[in-house]
């Protein structure tokens, strides 16, 4: 009897399937049909509470958020001017600690944790509470005043201190949310091989170019695993205003049917933007193919 062969490509592919099944059995047993009644809520009205009929009435949900609805356009706007602004600082500071704590520094393991820390405490309820408080507003005030007396701020106007303040609630938003872009730069980093490395200090390449030509390139996947991860994170956060306000429309004012609508909306959006995003990384993104060979997105 013959047996049957599997190269060793459609065994990772298996593997991948295998691991991705769990998620796939659980989108469709709980979150297909929810989805469903979504969309066809956005498209249409209850008429009945009670036994939920949905009577279809087109895309006027849909025209009253572009058109008559005149908060959710600019929130939204700004939301997304502001998660967009905050993804290259959150990008960039976290590639730049771990390329700091992936070297042989002593207390590496502290650094680690505490770099990672503040997203630990910011997802626990306690913490939210907190912050709910303002008690983070607080410290960031504390902290304001030391690098920037009080005195000199009310000396250079309002407009200086209003610019001072958003640029500490940066800092601390960007500190915030950068423990798991760190951690995954981190794997990344350490995963390249030091002989690259050796070879270019042979041919007499310096640290920025081996950072450009070799160090980026190398990581570009995980590059592009952060930016997504990190616009996925800001748009769905629980502090984010666009959340509460389709939130408020649904369970409050109990309009289920626009708060559909302007779901299926910032839905849509991030979806296409994430889209946009892979369509320009993908044919500079490096992959490790499954003969061992390292190569670049596009084939060859």
């Amino acid at each position: 009897m013959k047996k049957m062969q599997i190269s060793m490509g459609k065994k990772k592919i298996i593997e991948a399937y295998i691991f991705m099944l769990p998620f796939i059995i659980g989108i469709v047993a709980f979150f297909a049909f929810p989805l469903f009644v979504s969309i066809k809520l956005s498209f249409g009205k209850v008429i009945d509470m009670s036994g939920f009929k949905i009577k279809w009435i087109g895309f006027d949900n849909y025209i009253r958020a572009f058109v008559t609805d005149v908060q959710f356009i600019p929130m939204f706007l700004r939301i997304v001017r502001e998660s967009l602004l905050k993804l290259p600082l959150i990008l960039v500071f976290s590639l730049m600690l771990a390329m700091f704590i992936s070297n042989d520094i002593k207390f590496k393991a502290f650094f680690r944790i505490a770099f990672f820390l503040p997203f630990l405490l910011g997802t626990g309820y306690v913490m939210q509470q907190i912050i709910g408080q303002g008690i983070n507003e607080q410290v960031l005030m504390q902290a304001k005043n030391i690098f920037i007396p009080e005195k000199i701020l009310a000396y250079l106007g309002p407009n200086v201190d209003e610019a001072v303040n958003s640029f500490f609630g940066v800092i601390v938003t960007v500190l915030w949310s950068c423990g798991v872009q760190i951690l995954l730069f981190l794997s990344s980093l350490q995963g390249i091989s030091k002989s690259l490395y050796e070879s270019a200090k042979v041919d007499g390449a310096t640290q920025w170019e081996m950072f450009w030509k070799i160090t980026l390139p190398m990581i570009s996947p995980v590059m592009l695993l952060n930016i997504i991860y990190t616009l996925l994170d800001s748009f769905t956060d629980i502090s984010n205003p666009i959340l509460s306000y389709i939130q408020d429309y649904a369970f409050t004012r109990t309009d289920f049917a626009y708060a559909a609508a302007i779901g299926w909306i910032y839905f849509i959006f991030i979806m296409i933007l994430i889209l946009v995003i892979f369509m320009i990384m993908k044919n500079h993104l490096y992959s490790f193919d499954m003969k061992g060979e390292t190569k670049n997105g596009k084939s060859r």
